[in-house]
């Protein structure tokens, strides 16, 4: 009989699987669709899946379960089938394995980084729906991964907990930072899991092995650290004649298995872009290795196992050119007199004539600053980004550019304000944008991946030198980054409370329109 799954995480490493969805992505199932309700309509084919990395060398096998939750199967209308969906994914894995391997019950983050619509009880619910069935199945444990933030994973560990004392591990998506998303330093985050009864703690996704080494020399010397667990992507993706590809081969991972076991990781085994020659690689580079206590602890100390350079801290501006920029700054100019900003709404053709003549004048009259909306009612207008530019090269004005949720997902709004950063311009305002429908174009789509509060938060984690997936930036930008408030609503109260939220993501001055 093996044993139970705590006491074989504390006696040597312990290889993991490798991925299912890119895996059945190289078998020809398309993405959009969903690979969980595979367990259903294909049984035969994930059965196969699991049977593959079995015979690689894994002797921990994940359940398809991954987005088994209320909230992911809503989208392909399997709202309803949480349950056969989840029973299915324990059934396939055990049935595929011997005696001697251990199934856990799959468990993803259901935010993955975002809180768009998503109520921390709607979330609570949909994690306890699968959480129940798992934990009525014959799983060996269950094993919580590609969560981003701390307060996300608590929630489901503690359903767990009140559900079952099987072991649990908990994995963050992570790209080589000190930190999650939510900018908890991983140490003290990984405690936290450990005091709510975690077994095992460590990382997966989002970035290859050279990443998640990073990440794992951060925590490595944690005082009673816990069995760690590593399930590395392949690299990041190409896009390559249709077809994305991964890079990562399985020599390299068979290479890099060692040193995770350096560093004191019990647990290792593949994601994105990994196949069974991947685990066959970890199995093979890891069978005769022995985890060495004395060697983590050296390696913790000197830092001999690093994967990659130490990033330098990111370095600020110092006094004097603070103090020699203190003019500049609209919110330094507002206390020391009254500023006059004035809106200059983009052109909705090709022609900029009228607006640069307009920026000239209003700068000969005396304004401090044009504000340039983004898109606003909807209507699409010329790229104040781009306008922005001009008018400061052109005009000698200053532009305060609109941020809006609607129009650019979390990856192109990041983006955009890295290009602001580039260019200069460093005073925005953070709105939440008029919806799509109401515009020019009602049949596009409108994004809103962020909240004006997340927007807010991704700025002031820019001005720390720290991208909002929390990967370093290597220099800081200093955003002046604005709310705006309209108090002209029924419920004056609850518009007061959104304020009051924007000023606690770090707004650093309120823009209202005019008290009626």
């Amino acid at each position: 009989m093996k044993p139970d799954l705590r006491e074989a995480l504390r006696r040597r490493s312990l290889i993991g699987d490798g991925a299912m969805g890119t895996y059945l992505y190289q078998m020809g199932f398309p993405v959009g669709i969903s690979y969980e309700e595979l367990n259903l309509l294909k049984p035969d084919v994930i059965e196969g899946v699991h049977r593959r990395y079995y015979e690689a060398g894994a002797r921990l096998i994940e359940t398809n379960t991954f987005s088994a939750n209320r909230e992911k199967l809503s989208k392909y209308g399997l709202e309803q089938e949480v349950e056969a969906i989840n029973r299915a994914g324990v059934e396939l894995a055990r049935k595929a394995v011997g005696e001697d391997a251990y199934v856990v019950g799959a468990i993803g983050s259901i935010r993955a980084g975002k809180r768009r619509n998503l109520r921390t009880a709607q979330v609570t619910e949909d994690f306890r729906e699968q959480i129940e069935v798992l934990a009525d199945t014959a799983v060996d444990g269950s094993l919580l991964e590609s969560f981003y933030d701390l307060e996300e994973m608590l929630i489901a560990l503690k359903l767990i907990r009140k559900a079952s004392n099987l072991p649990v591990i908990c994995q963050f998506a992570s790209e080589g930072t000190g930190s999650t998303h939510d900018g908890i330093p991983l140490t003290e985050a990984f405690r936290r899991l450990i005091e709510e009864g975690a077994d095992a703690v460590g990382f997966n996704c989002r970035s290859g092995p050279v990443g998640l080494l990073r990440s794992l020399e951060k925590v490595a010397g944690m005082p009673d650290a816990p069995p760690f667990s590593v399930f590395p992507n392949a690299g990041i993706p190409d896009y390559v004649d249709g077809r994305y590809t991964y890079a990562a081969s399985p020599q390299y991972f068979g290479e890099t298995a060692r040193r995770f076991a350096d560093l004191g990781a019990r647990l290792i085994g593949g994601r994105c872009g990994t196949t069974p020659e991947h685990i066959a690689a970890i199995a093979a580079s890891l069978a005769n290795y022995h985890p060495n206590p004395e060697a983590v602890k050296n390696l913790a100390a000197t830092g001999d196992g690093a994967a990659v350079e130490a990033v330098r801290e990111p370095s600020g501006p110092s006094a004097a050119e603070r103090e020699e920029k203190a003019e500049a700054n609209l919110v330094e100019l507002a206390r020391r007199r009254h500023t006059v900003i004035v809106e200059l709404d983009p052109p909705r053709d090709l022609d900029i004539t009228k607006f640069m003549e307009g920026a000239r004048a209003l700068k000969e009259a005396g304004a401090d600053a044009l504000t340039m909306a983004d898109n606003s009612l909807a209507v699409t207008r010329m790229s104040n980004l781009a306008l922005g530019r001009l008018v400061q090269e052109r005009a000698g004005i200053r532009p305060l550019i609109h941020i809006a949720c609607r129009d650019r997902n979390m990856i192109g709004t990041q983006s955009h304000m890295m290009g602001l950063h580039a260019l200069g311009i460093d005073h925005v305002l953070a709105v939440t944008g008029d919806p799509a429908r109401f515009g020019d174009l009602p049949g596009s789509s409108s994004v809103y991946d962020l909240t004006s509060f997340e927007i807010i938060r991704m700025i002031k984690r820019l001005n720390e030198g720290i991208a909002f997936s929390g990967k370093p930036l290597k220099k800081k930008a200093n955003f002046v980054v604005g709310a705006a408030f309209n108090p002209n609503v029924k419920y004056l109260d609850k518009a007061v409370q959104r304020l009051e939220r924007k000023i606690e993501a770090g707004a650093d001055y309120i823009m209202t329109r005019a008290c009626i």
